[in-house]
């Protein structure tokens, strides 16, 4: 847990918004994590098997509370204006679920196709493909708000 600490509360905090509920994430991670630790197969996927349990979490608790990602973790991908920021996360929030996770795996916490690709249990070109679906998704949400030029 130490060593992919960062990474947790990272994600955690990009989903909640607050560090209240970062914090608690983390400690509720921990605890499931522990409980489960015997069932990793490969210690080397550990990260991957860790992110995944907090994305679920995360996305528990966002459905109990119908939160959506926050500005600060928006701008931290370039180059948004108040204003843009908020039609950026209207249009993530219009996304599936899954969309939502893809996009924020690959753009908010850089990881790779292939990382992304385990994390989901799914072949790389499916995330490529979904990917691409859900870019296609944002960019038609923003040519409609006027503002294709940020995606």
């Amino acid at each position: 847990m130490q060593l992919h600490k960062e990474d947790l509360y990272r994600t955690a905090f990009a989903f909640l918004k607050n560090e209240h509920d970062a914090v608690e994430a983390m400690q509720e991670v921990t605890f499931r994590a522990f409980e489960k630790i015997h069932t990793v197969k490969k210690p080397n996927y550990m990260k991957t098997w860790l992110i995944r349990i907090m994305m679920n979490y995360c996305q528990d608790q966002l459905k109990k509370k119908k939160r959506f990602i926050s500005n600060e973790v928006l701008q931290e991908i370039g180059g948004y204006s108040v204003d843009s920021t908020m039609e950026l996360e209207e249009a993530i929030a219009s996304l599936s679920s899954d969309e939502q996770q893809l996009i924020f795996l690959k753009y908010f916490q850089n990881t790779k196709i292939k990382e992304i690709a385990e994390i989901k249990k799914i072949p790389e070109g499916t995330v490529k493909s979904r990917l691409h679906t859900a870019l296609k998704s944002l960019r038609s949400f923003l040519a409609e708000k006027g503002d294709v030029d940020h995606v």
